[in-house]
């Protein structure tokens, strides 16, 4: 009896111990959150998106990388701690004012871009609240004097989509303001299908693990050829990310995908650049060392 109370103690010390360290754990890391969430700790990039036939720049999208730190190493971790924590809708608020004031201030120094599309990645549950959709975004294009017909809300798979009935309404009201839809990720599971049936969005970004080596692969381009009539038949505008090989790059082409972003036609740069159009002075690319979002 005395034996199986002491190991029933000795085993209750053991979790409250393993308890005490994951807290503190989750405690540094919030505080690290909280030091990494400034303006100044955070890059911002912006990867141009092309139009395959007539080669030239359509659209930047709006990437960002925090301090690298001991408890944050990638930007992927950050990220992955952020959609598991209570502290999504404050990072999405500030990364989309941080873009966007980041995006105006290089067109203050760039000619052409003004009216170009700008794809903000953003996770799903962030448009259903309401602070979201109160019109503070409106605010903020006016401010620099952007419009909502240029602004491009790539819903990523952080979060999947619970109720697809209310989150259809939701995507209705910011269609009505003039905001466009992308389907990030699409071809790689089951929600991001669920999600081009439901939302009908005016854009279908296909992974990069569709793309890549496609041209030699019967798998992938069958994949993409059913992902590329079903576009079609909604209407809806297909975008290749990860294009990292003029074979990729011509197959693509070939088979009549309008737009593509990756390594081959512009990295992700801190100034806007318009890619590596013309082909005949397409770059010699090494393999990728992407960013969080390059595509």
């Amino acid at each position: 009896m005395k034996y199986n109370r002491l190991t029933t103690l000795i085993n209750y010390l053991e979790f409250l111990n393993s308890k005490r360290t994951s807290h503190f754990q989750e405690f540094k890391k919030n505080e690290e959150f909280k030091r990494l969430m400034q303006a100044e700790k955070i890059k911002t990039f912006f990867q141009p998106i092309v139009s395959l036939d007539k080669e030239e720049t359509v659209g930047f999208e709006i990437l960002n990388r925090p301090q690298s730190t001991a408890l944050f190493p990638t930007t992927e971790k950050f990220y992955d701690y952020v959609g598991q924590s209570d502290n999504v809708f404050i990072v999405e608020g500030f990364l989309r004012n941080l873009s966007l004031e980041r995006y105006a201030e290089q067109l203050d120094q760039t000619q052409g871009h003004n009216k170009r599309l700008i794809f903000l990645n953003i996770q799903p549950q962030v448009l259903a609240d309401p602070a979201y959709r109160s019109g503070k975004t409106l605010e903020i294009l006016s401010k620099y004097n952007l419009s909502p017909n240029q602004i491009v809300l790539e819903l990523t798979e952080k979060e999947a989509v619970i109720d697809y009935n209310q989150f259809e309404k939701i995507i209705e009201n910011y269609r009505k303001q003039g905001f466009r839809i992308a389907v990030d990720d699409a071809g790689t599971g089951y929600n991001s299908l669920k999600t081009l049936v439901y939302l009908k969005p005016e854009f279908i970004k296909i992974d990069k693990s569709l793309i890549r080596n496609i041209s030699d692969q019967p798998e992938q381009q069958h994949l993409v050829e059913l992902l590329l009539e079903f576009a079609l038949q909604s209407k809806t505008e297909v975008i290749a990310e990860g294009i990292e090989t003029l074979s990729e790059l011509r197959y693509l082409q070939n088979l009549g995908i309008q737009m593509g972003q990756g390594y081959a036609l512009g990295k992700p740069t801190p100034i806007l650049s318009s890619g590596y159009f013309p082909l005949t002075k397409f770059p010699i690319v090494s393999p990728s060392n992407h960013i969080y979002g390059a595509k």
